[in-house]
């Protein structure tokens, strides 16, 4: 009885012809299109196998020096300012350097105060180079 369910039913899918080919799809975009080429023995050089180019940039990030400069400036002079019980966050930073530094072969402990205004001190130097970046460049770019 087994043998002649098994032989009897068919998975479709599997090993039935019933089913149609599949529909093959042309997918379009303008981010990647398509090169024709003349000789498909000759293809054009900088082409990934001569199929399809990007138009994405390669330098994406466009990376100024200005852009840094003006960045490193723009959150030193403000940090700078002592508005912690009479001292700048980059005073504590730096003094919290070297209050580790001086027993230097073990590290800061998890409970130091070098890890806070380590944090604190780099998230906000990120965020001025990340507002930087994207002011420099919108602005050299003409969207504001």
């Amino acid at each position: 009885m087994a043998s002649t369910f098994a032989a009897s039913s068919t998975v479709v899918g599997l090993g039935a012809t019933s089913l149609s080919t599949p529909k093959t799809t042309s997918l379009t975009s303008s981010f990647v299109k398509p090169i024709v080429a003349r000789n498909p023995f000759k293809l054009q050089a900088g082409t990934s196998g001569g199929k399809y180019t990007c138009s994405f940039k390669g330098d994406w990030l466009r990376t100024d020096l200005n852009v840094i400069g003006f960045g490193i400036i723009g959150w030193l002079a403000p940090s700078s300012v002592p508005a912690i019980d009479g001292k700048s966050l980059t005073g504590l930073f730096f003094d919290s350097i070297g209050t580790e530094l001086a027993h230097f072969p073990t590290p800061p402990a998890l409970s130091s105060q070098f890890w806070l205004w380590l944090v604190c001190w780099h998230l906000g130097l990120f965020i001025t180079l990340t507002f930087g970046q994207i002011g420099f460049k919108g602005r050299s770019e003409g969207y504001f």
